[in-house]
């Protein structure tokens, strides 16, 4: 380990879910890391004390290419200057992007300008939360935490059917080939089974032949301590190493150094007490969500649906007061309730949210990103005024292209993991100077993620892991 790093990590999060998945698996390998909603500065990082890792959960999922690049330019100069060990650029562990919006190729260009490596090691694969990359193909389960089949990625019922950016290729060369010219090379699961020179040599071979973004292979948890082992020897030449992929690249970096020594697991967590009312805020259209909802609603839930017809004002001050009034509402019943943009990919609040925005004469683009923001606005201002009247214990955010969005409109500044829930959304204390969020128990919620009891066994507090 290098002595005169100030932290071993620094990773920009391309929404606030996946960021709070990162969040997780470092601070179960024991290493002390806050997420904050903007850039980490050493005055903002200074309130928490010494840190071994930090976070930004940012929203370049949801943008265009020059604005990623514009973005990640300064985040990426920020988190230069924290003098970290490793970068991590983390993205959805299904890869979602795409030329016109989410570009990950953007982000790996913009890491290469900014931290000037000679290559870009991208690993996708998370073996504990059912994603499997087998030579350069990704692979994952329907529902993160769950026990559902596995498909193919450009068969897997709700990414192929993604409403932004749909998977229509698994091999991840050839669907990360549409957004950046940069040579590519993999380290395959034959490479894999080889000791750890061996494949320093098959890294360094594909480094000289000119490929500028390796991809690393993964279908065994074991596994992840090898790629670990990897990647630090090569932040032990290059630092810092910039890295691009999922939450794969935290669980392999925490689980070599917890093998090393230099971390202990963490298995004790804050106790957690049944919530009752709680509110959640959903702005995802995956199945599982959706499926989550019906439940909950069946299981004595009130739910608030959100008319997409709010889409040609923006979402009003009118629309905002009428859903803050109806969230205050079904919480002095002693109701928990939930406040949802829709139930599914084929919730007809889709489609018509899609005519208004054409009538705008917006074009694709521009209604995928105004989309996230304007229901993010309306999400997140609801219920801010509702928790300033009737405040809740617990809070949960779902849905990955709008959760930076409330969070933001909520006041979230920063979180702090508090306790394991589901695998890929544990339990966080919100620091929201000023907003009446600060302090409560928030869990933010990507679509893939749980089963259909999902918000039954949050309100109950029970650890699922």
């Amino acid at each position: 380990m290098a002595e005169d790093r100030n932290m071993l990590l620094a990773f920009y999060g391309d929404d606030f879910t996946g960021s709070t998945d990162a969040l997780e698996f470092l601070s179960r390998a024991g290493v002390r890391t806050i997420l904050f909603l903007d850039d980490p500065t050493p005055e903002k990082i200074e309130r928490f004390g010494k840190l071994d890792a930090a976070g930004v959960a940012g929203m370049t999922r949801a943008m265009v290419p020059e604005e990623m690049s514009q973005t990640l330019s300064q985040a990426f100069s920020v988190l230069d200057e924290l003098n970290p060990r490793h970068v991590h650029y983390k993205v959805c562990s299904t890869f979602d992007s795409s030329p016109e919006i989410g570009n990950i190729g953007t982000a790996i260009e913009a890491g290469a300008r900014i931290f000037q490596n000679e290559f870009t090691p991208v690993l996708v694969a998370a073996p504990n939360l059912g994603r499997y990359s087998a030579f350069g193909n990704l692979f994952a389960r329907m529902g993160i935490g769950s026990q559902g089949a596995i498909y193919r990625l450009d068969r897997h019922p709700s990414m192929r059917a993604h409403p932004i950016t749909p998977a229509l290729e698994s091999d991840l060369r050839l669907h990360l080939s549409k957004q950046t010219r940069q040579p590519m090379g993999l380290i395959d699961l034959v490479d894999l089974v080889k000791p750890t020179s061996e494949i320093m040599a098959k890294l360094n071979a594909e480094i000289a032949e000119g490929k500028k973004v390796v991809f690393f292979d993964a279908i065994y948890e074991y596994q992840m301590i090898t790629i670990g082992e990897v990647l630090d020897q090569k932040a032990g030449e290059i630092s810092p190493l910039f890295s691009v992929g999922s939450s794969g690249i935290e669980k392999a970096l925490g689980d070599f150094w917890t093998k090393q020594g230099i971390f202990s697991p963490r298995n004790q967590w804050e106790p957690l007490s049944e919530c009752e009312p709680m509110l959640v805020l959903s702005g995802s259209v995956s199945p599982i969500t959706a499926s989550q909802i019906k439940w909950a609603v069946k299981n004595g839930f009130e739910e608030i649906e959100v008319d997409a017809q709010l889409m040609e004002n923006g979402g009003s001050e009118s629309s905002i007061s009428e859903y803050q009034k109806r969230i205050i509402s079904g919480l002095q019943k002693g109701k928990s309730v939930i406040l949802h943009t829709s139930k599914g990919s084929e919730d007809p609040r889709i489609q018509k949210t899609k005519s208004l925005l054409e009538k705008k004469g917006w074009d694709e683009q521009t209604m995928r990103t105004q989309t996230a923001r304007i229901f993010g606005k309306v999400l997140g201002q609801s219920a801010r005024r509702a928790l300033e009247q009737f405040p809740v214990k617990r809070l949960v955010i779902a849905g990955g292209d709008t959760s930076s969005f409330v969070a933001r409109e909520l006041g979230i500044e920063a979180v702090e993991m508090i306790a394991p829930l589901f695998l890929g959304a544990p339990l966080c204390r919100a620091f929201a100077s000023g907003s009446p969020v600060d302090g409560i128990e928030v869990n933010i919620k990507g679509g893939q993620v749980g089963d259909e009891t999902y918000f039954g066994a949050l309100q109950k507090g029970k650890m699922i892991v």
